[in-house]
């Protein structure tokens, strides 16, 4: 399983990396061709799309992977729902856009709402897809089809901004995106759905699926209401810079962490009748991810304004402050995602709503106090709602798997001093007066020795462990995959 799971998790992160890695590139090249005012404007119709996403993307998806007997007639049922769902939202949308419009008092908002809506429909076609592909383990097939999607999709955008088609050229590049990414999924995985539809099948999953549903929706809706807010009470280009500031340590920690949770999901549903072996798998999510994640937030935090000045010139410098304080609140995120998952690999899509329902209570109370001082202070409202909720995802598994949010931050204390460490002494290299290009060029070798240094000398379990499976997975025959 051991070997599986390794596999798996290596596809993904490759999968996640190099589509990552090829929009961000992307995005600085776009950044420089079209400017913040252009971001802007496409944040402010992607707030609505990303809400209405999570009834194609969450609930029965989770569920078909959850369920462990889930057979053709689960799949095509939740198909068949899933593009009618898709097709009644897309017209929501297309009715719903002059009044979106409206509400940014920006005219022209109207076409671009009813054209980036249309990867509602095209997100229905491949949602059941990504579910088979999860269950089975099969994470292979994701690579080609999302690597295949933003490739294609950068040579779209960049070509149509470097003619001149401005907010277009977004639009454009995120449709291309998921038009190929779908087509190239459904060439690869053979599923296909059936003529056939059960009705009592969906009142099952949803059983299931209602609370994550709603949870998402949740998380959804608040994560897009700072945006909502920044884009209604100030400019498009401060909107511009909060999300730039966001980008950098988000690119990083989703590929990581969207791949960890990838697999989390359906190994642990597995295991889903012994807490103990649940809480095995929690406990070395939270301790590996963070030996990963956390040198990378800290080090970027630090090498921060160098790396906005070389990489996006000085017009995006304001996105320097916004860009450490997500460092420090992404650094977290491992936790969360560990201790969801194995409440949802149990079953208890219930406490999961819960959990859910105060974190938003949090985060709103959060924001609405800070939303008329200034978007900085907006930025540091997230930061300090991200400490509170990972206590609180933490604790129902005291109980359900004996693995306390104490507990869990005993483990991770090793890669938060190290990582702090590290970024002290390699933030002291700003004050030396060098330029951009030679401060990052010393600043990021010497981050990597002293992480590297300090896992050997305090002999750091983690650091054992990544080395081990890196060397078992490389001097063993590969698995098949299913």
């Amino acid at each position: 399983m051991k070997q599986n799971v390794v596999n798996n998790f290596l596809w993904r992160f490759m999968e996640r990396c190099g589509a990552q890695g090829v929009s961000f590139i992307v995005s600085m090249v776009l950044g420089r061709l079209l400017g913040p005012s252009v971001y802007g404007t496409v944040a402010l119709v992607t707030v609505f799309t990303l809400i209405l996403q999570v009834f194609v993307d969450s609930g029965f998806g989770n569920a078909l992977i959850q369920k462990k007997d889930a057979d053709e007639l689960d799949f095509s049922s939740v198909f068949w729902f899933n593009m009618a769902m898709c097709s009644f939202l897309y017209l929501i949308m297309f009715f719903a856009a002059p009044f979106i419009a409206s509400f940014y008092n920006r005219p022209e908002l109207t076409a671009v709402v009813r054209v980036l809506s249309l990867i509602l429909i095209i997100s229905g076609l491949k949602n059941v897809q990504q579910a088979y592909v999860s269950r089975n383990m099969m994470f292979k097939r994701f690579f080609f089809s999302t690597l295949g999607g933003t490739i294609g999709a950068a040579v779209v955008g960049i070509t149509m901004a470097y003619f001149g088609f401005g907010v277009w050229a977004l639009v454009a590049q995120m449709l291309f995106n998921t038009a190929v990414d779908t087509t190239i999924l459904w060439i690869t995985v053979k599923w296909r759905p059936k003529k056939m539809f059960s009705i009592d099948r969906l009142k099952a999953l949803f059983s299931y699926g209602w609370k994550l549903l709603i949870s998402a929706i949740i998380d959804t809706v608040y994560n897009e209401l700072t945006q909502l807010i920044i884009g209604k009470i100030y400019s498009s280009s401060d909107l511009a810079q909060y999300n730039r500031g966001k980008q950098f340590p988000q690119f990083i920690v989703t590929n990581i962490n969207s791949s960890i949770d990838s697999v989390l999901l359906p190994t642990m549903s597995k295991a889903q009748d012994d807490p103990a072996a649940v809480r095995s798998m929690t406990r070395r999510a939270i301790k590996t991810s963070t030996y990963i994640i956390m040198p990378f937030m800290a080090g970027l935090a630090v090498c921060a304004k160098p790396l906005v000045g070389l990489i996006l010139t000085e017009e995006w410098l304001p996105c320097v402050p916004f860009l450490r304080i997500f460092c420090f609140s992404f650094a977290f995120y491992p936790i969360h995602t560990a201790n969801l998952n194995a409440i949802k690999a149990m079953g208890r899509s219930d406490l999961f709503l819960i959990l859910e329902v105060l974190k938003k209570i949090v985060g709103i109370v959060a924001i609405l106090s800070t939303m008329w001082i200034s978007v900085m202070a907006m930025a540091y409202s997230v930061f300090f709602t991200t400490v509170i909720c990972q206590i609180i995802n933490a604790w129902p598994n005291k109980k359900l798997l004996g693995y306390s949010y104490l507990n869990q931050f005993r483990d991770m204390l090793p890669q938060i001093g190290m990582s702090l460490g590290m970024g002290a002494v390699v933030f002291g290299l700003q004050f030396l007066g060098l330029n951009d290009i030679l401060t990052l060029f010393l600043q990021v070798p010497l981050g990597m020795i002293l992480y590297w240094g300090m896992s050997k000398f305090f002999h750091v379990e983690s650091y054992t462990y990544v080395v081990n499976t890196v060397k078992g997975y490389f001097s063993k025959p590969k698995t098949k995959e299913s």
